[in-house]
């Protein structure tokens, strides 16, 4: 029988467990955050998702680079566009970027349905080997996030994990009436966190939040 190497990657210490409960703890301060998704962020062991040279660093609150020109959210974000997603157990969410994979495990840790886009295949197949080993069901795809899944569509929530210029119609389409799209639109440097709501077929209402710096959205209906 075939035993593989213990990838030594995935090795949860008790003392990165500590780290995360401080670093829910942190988060608990900065805001009135769901503890539902505290709790995914004291669940879910970030370091499993970046180079072992960074394990250390994992729980702090950083964004990191994760290759080929991408990064890991810092967990403040991850939970701010999460928290704006309003996500009740068993919707259907469509992430745009899935990078690392972390961002779609924290849905899938509060009971959300994830369909997560990348645009670079070898993110998606990293991604895809962490959320395998954690148990967590999120359902992959190499492609243009711009332009959504509509073969899946329509999705109760839509998270943009990466800085548009423009809101792209294509998502807006894939939206139940009553489904919410969380997106950073504005300049390459910075961009103002939107959330659209669908009221109806044609209408859809937009509300401002704070200011945050992502990746570009590379696409067709991106940069």
């Amino acid at each position: 029988m075939h035993h593989p190497t213990p990838d030594n990657r995935f090795i949860d210490q008790y003392k990165y467990k500590g780290m995360r409960k401080r670093l829910a703890g942190n988060l608990t301060r900065q805001g009135a955050f769901d503890p539902r998704i505290l709790r995914a962020i004291e669940d879910i062991p970030r370091h499993f998702f970046l180079d072992s040279a960074f394990a250390e660093q994992a729980y702090e609150d950083k964004a990191f680079s994760i290759g080929e020109g991408q990064t890991i959210s810092q967990p403040y974000t991850v939970v701010y566009q999460t928290q704006l997603l309003e996500v009740k157990p068993g919707d259907k969410v469509l992430e745009i970027g899935t990078g690392s994979g972390y961002q779609a495990c924290v849905l899938a840790a509060i009971d959300a349905k994830v369909f997560s886009v990348e645009r670079i295949a070898k993110l998606s197949e990293q991604a895809k080997i962490v959320i395998k080993h954690l148990g967590y069901h999120v359902k992959l795809y190499v492609g243009d996030g711009t332009l959504g899944l509509p073969k899946q569509a329509p999705f109760d929530k839509i998270l943009v994990t990466a800085a548009a210029p423009e809101i792209p119609s294509a998502l807006l389409a894939q939206l139940t009436i009553g489904g919410f799209l969380v997106i950073p639109v504005g300049e390459m440097d910075s961009q103002q966190m939107i959330r659209i709501t669908r009221t109806g077929e044609e209408s859809f209402q937009e509300e401002r939040f704070d200011k945050f710096r992502f990746v570009p959205l590379i696409g067709k209906e991106g940069w």
